[in-house]
């Protein structure tokens, strides 16, 4: 019993394991915008790649003109639901058009025609045609942006109405 007991308290001490937080922040043409939220374990932030394997908790949502179109998570998808995610940690950037070897970039509930997303529900793909939403089962065309377009990652917290604000930039002078 006292084993137990130490086992128990000792495990209580730990804690959880510690999660590196992402925040998503993406935008579209035409008044179209996704935010989202992804963690990975903290030993990770260091590695060159994080994959879909990596990821613990991953949701998005998408906006029009900041009305909610949709929202997926890993936690409810679909088994045969497209899911490809690459991730330089170190740059806190998702690869797209081509940076990376291999036939994917980004494929979060759309697949590369971005029409496999089932009736509704909502899906962002990313590749070598464009970075774009699927809605139902079809292909937001108006939403697509180039596929060489930045697609950078937050580390804090942000929702739609802070992602449409352009970003202030400054000239470092020195």
């Amino acid at each position: 019993m006292r084993l137990l007991g130490a086992a128990l308290v000792a495990g209580l001490a730990a804690g959880p394991v510690a999660a590196a937080n992402v925040h998503i922040c993406w935008l579209g043409q035409n008044g179209y915008s996704m935010t989202g939220y992804m963690e990975f374990p903290d030993e990770l932030q260091d590695a060159p790649l994080i994959t879909e394997a990596d990821v613990t908790v991953f949701r998005i949502a998408g906006y029009l003109d900041g009305e909610l179109l949709g929202q997926w998570d890993k936690e409810t998808r679909r088994p045969d639901a497209t899911w490809y995610l690459r991730y330089f940690p170190e740059r806190m950037h998702f690869p797209t058009n081509g940076e990376i070897l291999g036939p994917f970039d980004q494929g979060w509930n759309a697949d590369g025609t971005a029409e496999d997303c089932a009736e509704g529900e909502f899906g962002f793909n990313a590749g070598n045609y464009a970075q774009d939403f699927c809605l139902s089962g079809v292909w937001v065309e108006p939403s697509g942006v180039p596929p060489e377009t930045p697609f950078h990652a937050q580390n804090y917290p942000i929702n739609d109405v802070t992602c449409r604000i352009p970003a202030l930039l400054s000239k470092r002078r020195g």
